[in-house]
Order: structure tokens, then C-alpha cells, then sequence
């Protein structure tokens, strides 16, 4: 931990967990091992986040946030957790929950509006506005996020042939296309 951090009693950070200049983490809010957090982040209480999540600098994560295992989220990704805020009404009890799955990869200055399920392996392209949730290894990109292909849990963009198979030029691992809205490993 940063000497500049602040880390509140009753907040439970796991094993191997680094934390940069300037965060701040609230009580309630479970980092799990292996994650760190950059430079100037802020998580609220209630937030959890999986193991092994890279969360770059200044990123926030609102009460309503739940990050999967193995989450990439860019360098100032932002989180909302009220669909309509106002600042002289009190919003507390219309959070809408946000859930991140596994693997699942935010670009630097994407924006998740709230009550969104990215699914795992997700890739959000950098500067996207999420609006709907995203499919198990979809890729989606522009203000509103569309739909822009497949991706590997490696990252790698996945071409589907004729046959309706793709193989991970990184990994070798083959995905089966299902349908438009669906892709399996094999």
C-alpha cells in the first residue's frame, strides 16, 4: 500500500494486493488477491472485484460494481451506478447493479453505464459508451458500443471460416459459432 492511500477499516484486501498513490478504498469493499489498483482509483463500499484484477489509474468503481477473476479495465474507465442522477435527489436505494465476468477486458476512457452485464472475455473497445449488456467474448466498439466481432480469452480477434470454427492465433484454442449472438469453446 501507498503511503497516500487510504484504506478503510472494515475493507478486506487479499493476499498479494497492491494499492497506488491516492486511492481510496472504503470499508465494505472486498479486493480480491493478486489485484492492484492504479494510481488515483476510488472503490466504494459494497464493490467486490475477483482475483488477479488490473484496475489502471483513475478508475472508480461505484457501489453496484462486481468484477469477475482476471478484469482489465483501462486507464480512466469510467462506472456509473444510477440511471437518472440528480444532485438534489437522493438516488441511494436506485442503484443498479453492474457486472463484470471473467476475463473481460475495458479500454481506456470506456464508459459502463449502469444495470449492464459484460460477459466473460468481453472486449470493450477503448473510448466505447456501453449502453445494453455485452455477450461472453464479444468485442464492441463506438458511442453507443456495437457489436465488432469475437475475441479469445488471449485478446485475439477470432475469424470465423465456413465451417463456423476460429482458432486463437495466440492460444491454438478453437470456438464454435453458434449463432450471431453466441460463440463456445470447442
Amino acid at each position: 500500500m501507498h503511503e497516500s492511500a487510504v484504506i478503510d477499516e472494515g475493507a478486506e484486501l487479499g493476499e498479494g494486493v497492491k494499492v497506488w498513490h491516492f486511492c481510496h478504498v472504503m470499508k465494505n469493499a472486498r479486493l480480491g488477491k493478486g489485484t492492484s489498483l492504479g494510481q488515483n482509483s476510488f472503490v466504494a463500499s459494497g464493490v467486490t472485484t475477483g482475483s488477479n484484477c488490473k484496475i489502471q489509474n483513475n478508475v472508480s468503481l461505484y457501489q453496484g460494481v462486481t468484477l469477475g477473476d482476471d478484469v482489465f479495465l483501462g486507464p480512466s474507465c469510467v462506472f456509473t451506478n444510477v440511471i437518472n442522477p440528480r444532485s438534489a435527489i437522493v438516488r441511494r436505494d436506485a442503484y443498479a447493479p453492474t457486472k463484470v465476468g471473467n476475463g473481460v477486458t475495458v479500454g481506456a476512457n470506456a464508459t459502463v453505464i449502469c444495470g449492464t452485464t459484460l460477459g466473460d472475455f468481453a472486449f470493450i473497445g477503448a473510448g466505447s459508451v456501453v449502453t445494453h449488456d455485452v455477450p461472453p467474448y464479444a468485442l464492441v466498439i463506438g458511442n453507443p458500443a456495437r457489436f465488432a466481432g469475437w475475441m479469445s480469452p488471449h485478446g485475439c480477434k477470432l475469424e470465423f471460416g465456413e465451417n463456423k470454427i476460429a482458432v486463437c492465433s495466440e492460444s491454438g484454442a478453437k470456438f464454435r459459432l453458434e449463432n450471431e449472438k453466441e460463440i463456445q469453446p470447442c
